[in-house]
């Protein structure tokens, strides 16, 4: 049983749905064509072994991870930009004119892939190497790439093939030859497995009809290969459809408009408030923390010992579950503002989430529950005409949740002004980053309108693709933000909080 798949198959699902810098593809389909051009079936595979080196460096790698020989292994690619990172890939190396040490799809367990099973094994079993992403065998045309997932299931679980692997390497077997591992050791390992490895096979001769195509899904067959090569998939690296990771900056500022910081503790990020220097009135959470403390609310908590031991705690901890409940709300509507716009083929009169129709927190409150939370024919005849196009969601979200019936709702907020963020996604007129101070609501409209909300994931090359906020990414988020329901963040923010009852935050 063959059990082979094609580079878009191995790819991640999130990962095919980013969409690539359109130049960064032409670039690479340049450096294709340039390794397809100079490929001599005649040269030796060290010739051969150069090209892919120095394509993967055009196209990628060069200065960001650094690519190699490394002891016997034919080339390596580090995780990092010099040899002291740990070996990431292992490429083993076979001239096209070397038939019998090149696999096949049908006859895999050849002399190449046991050459690669004792590289593995060198580097994950001695070295204790466990960032090993990917291991390839290419000949130049034909590719057979194997995740490491599969070597560790398969080999490193192999309790017996790791003991004669560890006696082989201490000179304790009859054979000290790297002969006498591939055919007595490797080859009997890799046949008793050998219906069970997964692997992607391809030749890059096949793509020639892509690269020279106008067809818009040829162009697909070329991204898919740009991706395959690319550190994003053969390192394993984070990115930003990936639910493993997270858009930084978004996230960074989103946190600076709640009144949130992300810091290192202990070797851990933990998120908190922002130092009392650095705290802003219109900040979300400090916005809140004014007015529970202006109209005692704390007082009126029917179980105040949720939020805390002291009043100090359980006014930043009331602030908080309010000002995530309150942009929760924002973001999911701006993602449902950016699918009206489109389907509506980019209609704005479908755009409601702007000072024009939401002036202040008492707007935004009204949007809350006077629009979302009403059918059109229960609402009102101003709100009826000013948010005509706006549906009616049957959700729990836009719902007054408990604690904003026992303390304040987001109309209790005040037109307080936020210094905007340093790192700020905002530009002026002169396409500088903005410096100064907003509005809190300002602030907040314009952060979100400089992102594209509107993504539904697509393939096709994008050139702003950093700018794509898309569900999956706000999943995560919310997730991140979210986390002090268990405790654990709760916990964290409330440690930096100081015992200043009397005073109100500045």
């Amino acid at each position: 049983m063959v059990n082979f798949c094609s580079p878009r198959q191995s790819l991640n699902k999130a990962f095919l749905k980013v969409n690539p810098v359109g130049n960064e593809v032409n670039h690479f389909v340049q450096n294709l064509l340039a390794l397809l051009g100079n490929i001599q079936e005649s040269e030796s595979e060290e010739f051969h072994k150069n090209l892919i080196s120095d394509f993967l460096k055009k196209s990628y790698y060069d200065s960001r991870y650094f690519i190699n020989t490394k002891a016997r292994y034919d080339l390596v690619i580090h995780t990092g930009k010099d040899s002291s990172s740990a070996v990431g890939v292992i490429l083993e190396f076979k001239s096209l004119t070397n038939k019998t040490e090149m696999p096949t799809v049908q006859q895999l367990n050849g002399k190449a892939l046991q050459q690669l099973l004792l590289y593995f094994l060198q580097e994950r079993v001695t070295q204790k190497n466990f960032e090993i992403k990917h291991l390839l065998i290419t000949n130049c045309y034909e590719w057979f790439v194997f995740d490491a997932h599969e070597f560790e299931r398969c080999f490193t679980n192999d309790k017996v093939l790791v003991k004669a692997f560890e006696a082989f390497m201490a000179g304790g077997l009859t054979g000290t030859r790297t002969d006498f591992f591939y055919q007595d050791i490797a080859k009997p390992a890799i046949a008793a497995v050998l219906d069970q490895i997964k692997f992607t096979y391809f030749d890059i001769r096949d793509y020639n009809v892509f690269l020279s195509s106008a067809d818009p899904k040829n162009a697909l067959e070329v991204i898919d290969l740009y991706k395959f090569f690319s550190p994003d998939h053969l390192l394993k690296l984070p990115f930003a459809n990936d639910s493993n990771s997270l858009n930084k900056p978004f996230y960074n500022e989103l946190l600076h408009i709640i009144g949130l910081t992300e810091i290192k503790e202990g070797g851990k990020k933990v998120i908190g408030r922002k130092k009392e220097g650095d705290r802003h009135r219109g900040s979300l959470i400090e916005n809140a923390i004014h007015q529970l403390d202006s109209l005692d609310k704390i007082s009126q908590l029917r179980k105040p010992e949720e939020f805390g031991e002291n009043d100090p705690e359980r006014l930043f901890n009331v602030a908080l579950r309010l000002a995530i409940t309150w942009i929760n709300r924002v973001l999911f509507l701006k993602l449902l503002e950016a699918q009206l716009i489109k389907y509506h083929r980019g209609d704005q009169a479908f755009s409601f989430l702007n000072l024009t129709k939401v002036k202040n927190y008492d707007d935004l409150n009204s949007l809350f529950f006077d629009v979302l939370a009403r059918e059109q024919g229960q609402r009102n005849a101003t709100v009826k005409e000013l948010f005509a196009n706006v549906p009616y969601l049957n959700s729990s979200l836009f719902e007054l949740t408990d604690i904003e019936q026992q303390t304040i709702v987001i109309s209790n907020l005040r037109n307080e002004g936020l210094s905007i963020f340093g790192a700020t996604v905002l530009a002026d007129s002169q396409g500088k980053r903005r410096s100064g101070e907003l509005n809190g609501l300002e602030y907040l409209f314009a952060f979100l309108n400089a992102y594209d909300f509107s993504s539904d994931g697509s393939e096709d090359g994008q050139e702003d693709s950093e700018k794509l906020i898309n569900a999956s990414v706000l999943g995560l988020i919310f997730e991140k933000i979210n986390g002090y329901k268990d405790g654990s963040f709760s916990v964290r923010a409330t440690s930096r909080l100081e015992d200043r009852h009397s005073k109100r935050p500045s």
